[in-house]
């Protein structure tokens, strides 16, 4: 059985669909305010499958706790003192590695509306500042899982808004 911890906004959506597979097991990190919840996040909270935490502090887990962890939209808010202790933190939880989904430096900026819900604008960082940042950190890129989802990206024509790495833990 998989086990996969998702962090970032969202996540009792992306919990409770990752529940309704026969073979994952699956808990989220929700890092933003859940008041506006709905009564299936609520539940699941109330579960203990997804919890609110700042991700700027160690997560609640003792190390290899999950298979994968999924991180999307939420690095990108983090200043580099706060990147530094977070990344090597998620890698500690995983005994697979840590998928990122990060934003392009193309892309369309944070909404207004957006901006008190995220405390600060996103930060978009470059694929090649990414590379750096993990060569710093000693961490690698698994490049077997990028490039089956690559091919299958490209088989589908699917291009992403977003960049996506798969870190080795």
């Amino acid at each position: 059985m998989q086990k996969v911890l998702h962090v970032g906004p969202d996540s009792c959506t992306v919990v409770s669909d990752l529940l309704k597979g026969k073979k994952v097991e699956a808990w989220g990190v929700e890092p933003y305010d859940l008041e506006d919840a709905d009564s299936s996040c609520k539940s699941l909270v109330r579960k203990g499958f997804v919890r609110m935490s700042d991700i700027k502090f160690p997560l609640p887990y003792r190390p290899d706790s999950f298979n994968l962890v999924v991180v999307s939209d939420a690095l990108d808010y983090l200043t580099p003192r706060y990147l530094n202790k977070t990344l090597p933190d998620l890698a500690r939880v995983s005994t697979d590695g840590v998928v990122i989904f990060a934003g392009n430096p193309g892309q369309q900026k944070a909404k207004v509306s957006e901006l008190p819900k995220f405390g600060r604008p996103a930060k978009l960082r470059s694929s090649s500042w990414w590379t750096r940042y993990f060569v710093q950190m000693g961490l690698t890129e698994n490049e077997g899982p990028l490039k089956k989802f690559e091919e299958a990206a490209s088989k589908n024509k699917y291009k992403p808004d977003c960049q996506i790495f798969h870190l080795s833990s």
